[in-house]
């Protein structure tokens, strides 16, 4: 008997518009539990949230720049979060990915899941027009030059995945000023629309996104509907 693989599984994918950071998670966390009852399918989860700050599982206080009510005053929500990594923002005009996932039987290697999510993202840029590569830890992320443009905090569980990455495309870079963006001081954050000069929105970003996911994964895509929006959103925000 030939042993069981995840290629060609179905996975729902679907672009969601702006989400507020804590209904996000609580929509990954309940499409997982689905997915480990063998309820329910895989996701890919494309979407914006309003400005927020992240702290991940290594993060250090620190490297938060700015107090809370500073934070506040800009109108700048901040989270702790049980990812990896440190603290990074995520905005409008920001593509977040987070691909609900079940690496069994044949895809349980973390090393392996990041550098495909890479491998994604370097192919919707190269779509663009941009030149990227993936660098590793404690640099893990998508970079164009040296600069930064995307960054990675997963969290697994008996190899079913949360969380993901963030793809600056129209993202208000001056964001970043107020953390010490991956714990990593100096680095310069960029986007699709520094480098190109291109705005091109969310929901074309998240279309070229989900064809890339495809073919790194090789997974068969069907759409993802979530009840508050009764069918996915099409129209972008950045």
């Amino acid at each position: 008997m030939e042993a069981q693989t995840s290629v060609g599984r179905r996975t729902r994918c679907g672009y969601l518009g702006r989400v507020a950071y804590t209904e996000a998670v609580d929509l990954q966390e309940s499409v997982r539990a689905d997915l480990r009852a063998g309820t329910g399918l895989e996701a890919l989860l494309l979407l914006e949230h309003p400005p927020v700050y992240t702290l991940g599982r290594n993060a250090d206080s620190l490297d938060l720049l700015v107090d809370r009510s500073a934070a506040a005053a800009r109108g700048i929500e901040l989270h702790e979060t049980n990812r990896g990594g440190k603290i990074t923002y995520h905005g409008p005009g920001q593509l977040v990915g987070y691909p609900v996932l079940d690496l069994n039987p044949d895809r349980r290697d973390v090393r392996r899941f990041i550098a495909d999510l890479q491998r994604v993202l370097i192919g919707t840029l190269a779509h663009f027009g941009i030149e990227a590569e993936a660098r590793q830890q404690p640099f893990t992320g998508v970079w164009v030059g040296d600069r930064k443009i995307a960054s990675f905090g997963v969290h697994l569980s008996r190899w079913l995945t949360m969380h993901g990455f963030a793809l600056n495309v129209t993202t208000d870079l001056s964001h970043f000023d107020g953390i010490v963006p991956c714990g990593l001081e100096g680095v310069r954050m960029c986007s699709i629309a520094s480098e190109s000069g291109r705005r091109p929105t969310l929901s074309e970003v998240a279309a070229v996104c989900v064809d890339r996911f495809a073919e790194v994964f090789e997974r068969r895509i069907e759409p993802f509907v979530w009840e508050p929006f009764l069918t996915p959103q099409i129209g972008g925000t950045g």
